[in-house]
């Protein structure tokens, strides 16, 4: 199944809401695009919605590294959301969580961009400290 990408905003943010597979080939180009296009709308600040992505490799993780620093050379940032458990260990084990703010709910991503306003960021030790224990 291609990537697919369906855009919305909420205030004042992008939100690329994916489906399907990140992976090696069109899924990979259809992500750079979009990326590409928000940084010349003036879009800087994107949250990558992923409830629906159900599988990421390693061409869909250089991807993403790809856009984080596209959007930070521009003045933004890229935050990700809703990853399942699979992305998300796979994010962890090879560190590119430190390289985003990862989110499970979309007004705390939002607020994130705000200074001020109270958030409640995706705890990943608490995640990576409970599949340690199963």
């Amino acid at each position: 199944m291609p990537l697919e990408i369906t855009q919305r905003e909420r205030e004042g943010i992008a939100l690329l809401d994916m489906k399907g597979r990140l992976i090696a080939g069109e899924s990979v180009t259809t992500l750079r695009d979009s990326m590409e296009t928000q940084t010349k709308i003036g879009k800087a600040n994107v949250i990558l919605n992923l409830h629906e992505v159900d599988y990421i490799d390693s061409s869909g993780l250089g991807a993403l590294v790809y856009c984080s620093t596209n959007l930070t050379r521009s003045g933004g940032v890229a935050k990700l959301l809703n990853l399942n458990r699979r992305n998300l260990e796979l994010l962890v084990l090879t560190k590119i969580d430190t390289i985003f703010e990862v989110f499970n709910d979309e007004t705390d991503a939002v607020n994130s961009f705000f200074p001020g306003r109270d958030i409640k960021k995706f705890d990943i030790l608490s995640f990576v400290h409970n599949l340690k224990g199963k």
